[in-house]
């Protein structure tokens, strides 16, 4: 065993590459999705290091052309998912003993191989699969995955770094142990980077996990555990699960040894597995922790002082980069009647210009939804929107499924703060615009602090100071994630940790270091250096 007091590299922030017209990672990049468009693969599951093949399969298709699949995934059933387990917990003792640098070390070799030889690899199965563009592939499947695995390093550190004080006489020490079982990650289609973080993140801290990625983003996730593998993780600390929730959830949830859950999806899903845990309460070993992110209806509030420019930016690319899919999405917005027709006329000349279609075209500005499910709700959401009185269609409206699953980023204009258009999450290219009284701005600020059981990211743009303080004030627990004059989304690693609270989740700050807190079980060890040897107080005399 090596000694000494080790320190990780300072963590800067992933520089983000431009894949300008011409350059040479533009080209790169091209070649790596011509390569795996070109070549369907398999994908096993990974349970104590081994592949497994059930037989069991279901294919990926790339969103925005459903008839081009892209690999076959083999599915776990109640067997596998009980190996998982098995796996992870007999993983557990040798993993939570090794030295916490050399566990950093394996991310960090997993974060230098992403920002280097591995980075086209990831970022073209997270465009094919996910339909991202190559900008929001690039900001999430490399800048921020690497991000997660340097800052959790560093955070590791300082975790283990602070310690309480001593008296006279003794040496007080806290210890940062591992849960007492095993975490099950859970993790969605609309981000690799978080993808990466789930499992991993209680994995620095000495935990091991049983993952269930999102079956519509098998292809990054499988290159995910590819390149920990090849980073050195060992045998069993986190194993890969795809399939069924339901049908590994059952198993999962169902063992004692469940020491955590960690989550992104929606709300319902998460209410779902909570209710499960709450249950089954009397038959773990441990208080599972419950950890979750689960969306949000996310709101740029606009006041009278605000540029148009600025607001017009900043809903476009708030409300439609990748497709409106981000869990932080402007999908609400409240613009004052004296600056809603400028805003208005202004973004419906952009949207004209905003491109849509196959990610392989790098001058397209969004792509298709994820799936059929997805369109079916957005196509009966714009539906309703058409036939609806107190709506008015400012743009788009337009769905096409014939190749791929396309909706137009689509504005509406609601009479009504408190329609289903301004409450519910349909996570997809849909913003709905409330027009309020310019004298109504505070009073609109209530409105929109209440107007949702969501409470994950928002904005305020305005230039008069005070306005944003009343904001600040008014709108403090309707959104986790608050930005003064900028849309509501691009959280960064380090900078702004993320989550919200409400029907949004726990708030644990994925990316900073109150999210390792929750996968550490701190123990104090208290050592007295000369222990007295009379039981009696001086008191006494």
């Amino acid at each position: 065993m090596t000694h000494g007091v080790f320190h990780i590299p300072t963590p800067v922030n992933e520089p983000v590459r431009g894949y300008l017209p011409g350059s040479a990672e533009r080209e790169s990049l091209t070649r790596e999705l011509e390569a795996q468009a070109s070549a369907a693969i398999e994908v096993p599951l990974i349970i104590g290091g081994e592949e497994v093949r059930t037989g069991d399969t279901e294919t990926v298709v790339m969103p925005h052309d459903h008839g081009h699949v892209l690999c076959t995934f083999h599915k776990a059933g109640p067997k596998e998912a009980q190996a998982a387990v098995d796996a992870a917990s007999a993983a557990k003792a040798a993993w939570a003993d090794m030295p916490w640098e050399e566990r950093a070390a394996v991310f960090l070799r997993a974060a230098e191989l992403l920002a280097t030889t591995r980075r086209d690899r990831m970022n073209a199965a997270t465009m094919l699969g996910q339909s991202k563009t190559c900008h929001q592939a690039e900001i999430d499947s490399a800048c921020e995955l690497i991000d997660f695995w340097r800052f959790n390093a560093k955070f590791t550190e300082q975790l283990y770094e602070a310690q309480p004080e001593s008296s006279a006489g003794c040496w007080n020490r806290l210890e940062h142990r591992p849960l007492d079982g095993f975490v099950f990650a859970i993790t969605p289609f609309n981000f690799t980077a978080i993808a990466g973080n789930l499992p991993t993140a209680p994995a620095f801290l000495g935990n091991t996990a049983v993952w269930k990625p999102a079956s519509t983003a098998i292809l990054s996730n499988h290159y995910v555990m590819q390149l920990l593998m090849e980073a050195g993780l060992p045998d069993g600390v986190i194993n890969f699960v795809p399939g069924s929730g339901p049908v590994i959830g059952d198993v999962v949830l169902s063992d004692s040894r469940l020491a955590g859950v960690h989550f992104t999806g929606s709300t319902g899903t998460f209410q779902h597995l909570w209710g499960q845990v709450g249950e089954r309460i009397a038959t773990y070993a441990q208080y599972p922790r419950l950890v979750g992110e689960t969306g949000g209806k996310d709101f740029v509030f606009v006041h009278p002082s605000a540029e148009v420019d600025v607001i017009v930016t900043a809903l476009v690319r708030g409300a439609f980069e990748y497709q409106g899919q981000k869990c932080s999405a402007a999908s609400r917005a409240y613009v004052p009647k004296s600056l809603w027709n400028a805003v208005r006329d202004r973004m419906v000349e952009e949207l004209r210009d905003v491109r849509m279609g196959d990610v392989r075209d790098f001058s397209n500005f969004l792509s298709a939804v994820i799936d059929a499910k997805s369109f079916a709700k957005l196509k009966g959401a714009i539906d309703v929107a058409k036939n609806d009185p107190g709506c008015t269609i400012v743009a788009g409206g337009e769905c096409d499924d014939s190749k791929g699953y396309f909706v137009q980023p689509t504005v509406v204009q609601v009479t009504d703060p408190a329609s289903e258009l301004m409450r519910t999450e349909f996570f997809g290219p849909l913003l709905s615009v409330f027009v309020y009284d310019d004298a109504d701005f505070e009073a609109t600020l209530e409105v929109c602090a209440n107007g949702s059981e969501y409470a994950l990211t928002g904005a305020i743009l305005a230039n008069d100071r005070a306005a944003v303080r009343t904001a600040l004030d008014r709108l403090r627990f309707a959104a986790g994630n608050f930005y003064i004059n900028d849309k509501p989304t691009g959280a960064v690693v380090g900078q702004q940790p993320f989550g919200g609270s409400r029907a949004s989740g726990t708030n644990d700050k994925a990316g900073s270091i109150l999210n390792l807190l929750r996968w550490s079980s701190p123990r104090t060890i208290k050592e007295t250096l000369a222990p007295p040897t009379d039981w009696r107080y001086g008191f006494l005399g």
